[in-house]
């Protein structure tokens, strides 16, 4: 029996604290072999069978392979981790050949200017991949925002921000000592594996959006297991990397520390510790949509590219779809919004109903003479604000914007009310 204490202990729980092994069957398999390996003990390939697959009686080891399936996928799934987050780790987990338990093995000290080992690609690409170059363009776009974090603050101009500092739009947020986390709306993806063991598809759910809550539908749903598996992928719009463009100056001027966080990593104690602003679509909001809309005159309808009035019964709908119908002019929406959090702290939501609208919105907010014309609408003294801009689009691009309502939210419900419909 090994120690409780040893290194493998260490070396699971960093495993699994990394979440490339999902919530499914490959982290129970995982659970299975470490408490198996720290009881002494190799368990046979019909115990893993029975005991982490849930296999019958009946189960044949000699007919069916899914064991050792997934003990391949396992020991790809170690690799990955030890090519990444674990790289640095003196030690790494293995799973022997011929045997069911883990080991650890020492990794060679790597020379000083060694170069690193080169990822080998897997041809052919399937079609599915296509959609990762979104994800990947964005992320790369708001790494090369935020590496404007670091240019010292000697290259801002301090006079064109003044006016925007001390509005009554940005000031409640910049005036505050909190952390700011620009938290960015992004959409969790997970893989549709058909009951094969390779990912034939991606899936975008708007009720599933973390892998926590993908977790929770294969538990109330136990016959999708075999057709669903969390790939840890999201995918952001190229918009949010040019609202980031638009509005770091202005919050870098604070001195104050500025993290990255997504919303489908978003927990209800970040919402308490730090001041938000949300960056993102509104179909993006995640949790937060039903705290915004519950003292809001607007619900976001069914189909997610359309607000509804409740006091006119007026529908607002992008219509940014139609550029993939050739038709290059078309109107979209912007959203803004501004609201104390629940313990004092401060919430900005900068939000469109598609990628025209929402970069439309970050221009307004970093425009002085949008930012009064804003101002001029809004009754004095409101705790909190909402406000919906009819954006014109052509090609991609805002040629222009009318400032279609602006008001108080009923700040009392947002946090009281998670369940608003008009």
């Amino acid at each position: 029996m090994l120690d409780p204490d040893s290194p493998l202990k260490e070396q699971a729980q960093k495993i699994r604290a990394s979440g490339l092994l999902g919530q499914g069957r490959l982290l129970r398999l995982f659970d299975f072999l470490h408490d198996g390996t720290l009881a002494g003990r190799s368990p046979k390939e019909i115990e893993l069978a029975h005991g982490v697959f849930e296999r019958g009686a009946g189960f044949d080891v000699a007919q069916d392979a899914l064991v050792r399936v997934y003990v391949h996928k396992l020991r790809r799934k170690l690799d990955d981790y030890y090519g990444r987050q674990g790289a640095n780790d003196p030690v790494r987990v293995v799973i022997p050949k011929g045997e069911y338990r883990l080991a650890l093995e020492s990794i060679p000290d790597r020379a000083p200017d060694a170069s690193p080992p080169l990822t080998e690609l897997s041809p052919p690409a399937r079609p599915w991949r296509r959609w990762l170059l979104g994800g990947l363009v964005a992320s790369l776009l708001i790494n090369a925002v935020l590496i404007g974090l670091a240019i010292p603050q000697r290259w801002y101009r301090a006079d064109p921000l003044e006016p925007l500092r001390s509005s009554p739009i940005w000031a409640p947020l910049l005036n505050d000592d909190r952390p700011i986390v620009l938290l960015l709306g992004d959409y969790y993806i997970f893989g549709a594996t058909d009951g094969t063991m390779e990912v034939q598809r991606l899936v975008r759910e708007f009720t599933i959006n973390s892998r926590e809550e993908l977790s929770e539908y294969l538990q109330r749903n136990p016959k999708k297991l075999d057709d669903y598996q969390d790939i840890s992928l999201s995918y952001l719009p190229t918009s949010a990397g040019r609202v980031l463009k638009d509005i770091i100056p202005i919050l870098a001027s604070t001195h104050r520390p500025l993290q990255l966080a997504l919303v489908s990593e978003l927990s209800p104690e970040m919402l308490k510790s730090a001041d938000i602003v949300y960056v993102g679509l509104v179909s993006g909001l995640g949790m937060l949509r039903d705290v915004v809309f519950a003292g809001s005159r607007l619900a976001v309808g069914e189909s997610y590219d359309e607000l509804i009035d409740a006091r006119s019964g007026t529908h607002y709908y992008s219509g940014e779809e139609m550029r993939f119908l050739g038709k290059e002019k078309y109107h979209d929406f912007g959203y803004l919004a501004s609201f104390p959090g629940p313990e004092g702290n401060h919430f900005l939501i900068i939000g469109g109903m598609r990628d025209t609208g929402l970069m439309r919105t970050g221009e307004t907010l970093t425009n002085a003479a949008s930012v009064q014309q804003l101002q001029a609408r809004l009754p004095a003294g409101a705790g909190g604000f909402e406000a919906l801009y009819e954006v014109y689009g052509l090609s991609g691009a805002s040629v222009g914007a009318r400032l279609v309502l602006a008001g108080p939210l009923e700040v009392a419900r947002l946090w009281r009310d998670a369940t608003h419909t008009p």
